[in-house]
């Protein structure tokens, strides 16, 4: 009897004395909230946290997700009122609301330095038995790089389920793709996209795993696809197709929805199912669609990946599509793995004949009926001064103008083969698609449904002052196939997300580059190889340039390194492959920008771009536990209540606070105010595990950035059985009299700990930032 008395006593307080909801009158839209809740403050006499969380509203609530595993707490579509009566309530520590996320969109893996009979291959028996989440559009399951031919039994500590739904049955599963899941509340809730827009629309769109884009039947391929002969995209890059790790199972988890976007109350859903499924790595090539990078605590991509990687999940991130501008690299955390994106040795030329004789070079993946020579004359919209006519945007092209002609059209707001249907349209016959100043010449290829060539700034610019200089002036396309040994290879993509880190630029992001331009993967039956609605052409792969591309190929590495090294954490495989990344192209000659054809630097490639050849024995790792992620979250001054919206647990911070830059990342990046004058030094600590032979001994090697002092101490590390672990100090100094900044505001050097058999490289980067 005491102990109901004391329960009702409890239940009263816990229910009344903190405000809750009461109906409100002319309430403005609900909006997707997510609500972080201290879950150590749930009262015994609930069974679970969503029963907790639904006793507390006093009127219906459509709680959409309650999270367990990687974060804890809920979503729910609520009313402004109804969300001010939540925050009243001192379990939750932090509420954000929803936001839709953008997906940043077969030789590539002997590109990476795969061979068949020996090495990372061989080592890891093609990552078999590993298991790569892809959050994604879904996956199209019938497409031969999914075949679980002479696959072994799915593994047993495998928990995940194979959700059923339009058009994907149990049977849709297989020893390859061994789960599958869509999450869709937060996508359906969402104002313009939920009721009231109508949800998702079932005319072009499967509620179920199935892929009604092809972005996720893409990347996932790319991460983990079976061997496919004679594959290639109408003819296009012909040859046998295969994902990194091709033994590698597969589960998916659509998050991403056709023409709408992918929405942070699913994503982290997704990162909770994942997490409890028991993948070992995750692939997410999604990021913020508005260019802004939200604060760790705030960003439910960096959350639900600190919860995986706090499980020993790998997570690997793509950069964004946004550069080649400074600051544009997203998935900013340090814990996610960032991934740029690199040309391959691979590539679909065309060419701009002009009527005065002079051939233009470009790019196609046109694969319908060619011009043959054929002159025809060529116009530019742009020439009136009308924007969305020099952009060939929907219903901007006069055809009187137009007609029976080749159009010039801009690249920019519009999808880069959308422009090709609107001049169609408008009676055109071809098109030639040019680059302004901010994509200068990169290039990637589209299956354009009329004869295209894309062509970069240098060469638009000379077709149009062709054009104004020759009222008769003419023009024809000419397309060339598949061409293989393109150099230089790889060059850092144009559109690749480019550093400073924009949060904490004492973390070095992006974190590599991997191969991201015209990548021949699985593609869906819903669309055509463009996309389009218009486009009814069927395509068992597709080519596919971005970021999103680059990053499966790291998941896919993460798969290898993981089967091959399963003591390995998360931390340890990132640092694998950054300290043995390549620098150098096929010319071996430095690394270059597509954007501007000079060299590359670390805010362009990070550590460099990614060699699996050497990454399955780097000899020393820089490895890093939870604590040290907490140690440098309370370095960048959150509080505990805020680190805790990330840990899931209560931290506490030194009292004397640690530095940013002493995160034992493989790269380091020193930040000098402009205000000290004169010389001034930073010492940054790492430490290094030997995972090579035991006994042997390094000696530091050092590329001063210029204009710059490094020194390091001890100058030399020596292994044995029993001393795995070393830790080094280093020493940069810098003179402001002395010290010139490149056009990207920093210099760059390295430092490299080297035994005669490895190489073990880290990027210095040094740069100088006003005071706040």
């Amino acid at each position: 009897m005491a102990s109901l008395l004391l329960l009702t006593l409890f239940l009263c307080f816990t229910f009344t004395a903190i405000p809750f909801f009461s109906p409100v009158s002319a309430e403005p839209e609900a909006k997707t909230y997510i609500f972080r809740v201290d879950s150590f403050s749930k009262p015994a006499v609930f069974p679970t946290h969503y029963h907790w969380y639904s006793s507390e509203f006093t009127e219906p609530v459509n709680i959409l997700h309650v999270y367990d595993n990687v974060f804890h707490g809920f979503s729910a579509s609520l009313s402004p009122s109804q969300v001010a009566s939540v925050l009243q309530h001192p379990s939750i520590l932090a509420t954000f609301e929803d936001r839709r996320r953008q997906l940043h969109t077969t030789r590539s893996p002997q590109f990476l330095g795969l061979r068949n009979q020996k090495g990372l291959w061989s080592e890891s028996d093609y990552g078999s038995d590993v298991i790569v989440g892809v959050l994604d559009t879904g996956i199209w399951p019938e497409r031969r790089s999914f075949s679980d031919l002479n696959l072994g039994p799915v593994p047993t500590r495998w928990k995940g389920v194979c959700e059923t739904g339009a058009k994907f049955t149990s049977r849709n599963c297989n020893r390859k793709i061994i789960g599958a899941r869509f999450f869709s509340k937060g996508h359906e809730a969402a104002p313009g996209f939920g009721p009231i827009g109508g949800g998702i629309n079932d005319t072009v769109e499967f509620r179920s795993p199935r892929d009604a884009d092809g972005h996720g039947t893409h990347t996932a391929s790319t991460a983990a696809g079976r061997h496919a002969f004679r594959a290639s995209m109408s003819g296009y890059a012909s040859g046998i197709a295969k994902g990194v790790a091709p033994k590698a199972r597969l589960a998916v988890y659509k998050v991403c929805w056709k023409n709408s976007g992918c929405f942070d109350s699913d994503i982290l859903a997704a990162f909770d199912a994942a997490v409890s499924d028991g993948v070992d790595v995750i692939s997410i090539s999604i990021g913020g669609g508005d260019g802004i990078s939200s604060p760790y605590y705030l960003d439910p991509i960096a959350i639900g990946a600190y919860g995986a990687v706090a499980r020993g999940v790998f997570v690997s991130s793509s950069a964004g599509n946004d550069g080649p501008n400074g600051m544009s690299v997203t998935n900013l955390a340090p814990w996610l793995t960032t991934v740029g994106a690199g040309t391959i040795d691979r590539n679909f030329p065309a060419e701009v004949i002009l009527g005065d004789g002079r051939k233009l070079s470009g790019v196609s993946l046109y694969a319908g009926k060619p011009l043959n020579g054929k002159m025809y004359s060529i116009v530019y919209p742009g020439k009136s001064g009308v924007l969305s006519a020099s952009l060939c945007m929907e219903n901007s092209l006069d055809p009187h103008l137009v007609r029976g002609k080749i159009v010039i059209c801009d690249r920019g707001s519009n999808p880069r083969v959308a422009k090709g249907l609107v001049v169609s349209k408008a009676g055109g016959v071809g098109m030639i698609l040019t680059n302004g100043v901010s994509n200068g010449e990169g290039l990637v290829g589209d299956a354009h449904m009329i004869p295209t060539c894309a062509v970069g700034a240098n060469e638009g610019d000379a077709i149009k002052a062709y054009i104004s200089k020759n009222p008769t002036a003419a023009a024809t396309i000419n397309f060339h196939g598949t061409i293989i040994g393109v150099k230089p290879a790889p060059v850092v993509a144009s559109f690749s997300g480019r550093g400073p880190n924009g949060l904490n630029p004492e973390i070095l992001k992006p974190d590599l580059i991997a191969p991201g331009v015209n990548i021949l993967a699985a593609w869906t039956d819903a669309v055509g190889p463009t996309g389009l609605d218009l486009d009814h052409r069927k395509a068992e792969f597709n080519i596919l340039s971005g970021t999103s591309m680059a990053c499966p190929h790291v998941s896919g590495a993460a798969a290898l390194l993981k089967s091959a090294h399963p003591d390995w954490s998360p931390a340890a495989i990132r640092s694998a492959m950054m300290t043995t990344a390549n620098l150098v192209d096929n010319r071996l000659l430095p690394m270059t920008d597509e954007a501007t054809g000079k060299p590359a630097t670390p805010y362009d490639y990070g550590a460099g771009h990614l060699n699996l050849d050497l990454a399955l024995d780097p000899g020393l790792v820089y490895d890093l536990a939870n604590q040290d992620y907490v140690s440098f979250l309370c370095a960048i001054e959150y509080g505990p209540k805020t680190i805790q919206v990330i840990t899931k647990s209560p931290v506490n911070c030194p009292m004397r606070k640690p530095l940013p830059e002493n995160l034992n990342y493989p790269s380091i990046a020193a930040l000098f105010s402009t205000a000290t004058k004169g010389v001034s030094s930073k010492t940054f600590f790492r430490t290094v595990t030997n995972v090579g032979d035991a006994n042997t001994v390094y000696t530091v090697k050092i590329e001063a950035p210029k204009g710059v002092t490094v020194s390091v101490k001890p100058a030399k590390l020596g292994f044995s059985e029993k001393i795995r672990k070393l830790s080094y100090y280093v020493t940069i100094t810098v003179d402001s009299k002395n010290l010139v900044l490149n056009d990207s505001g920093a210099v760059f050097g390295s430092l490299s700990w080297v035994d005669g058999k490895h190489v073990v490289r880290s990027p210095i980067v040094v740069t100088q930032m006003s005071p706040l």
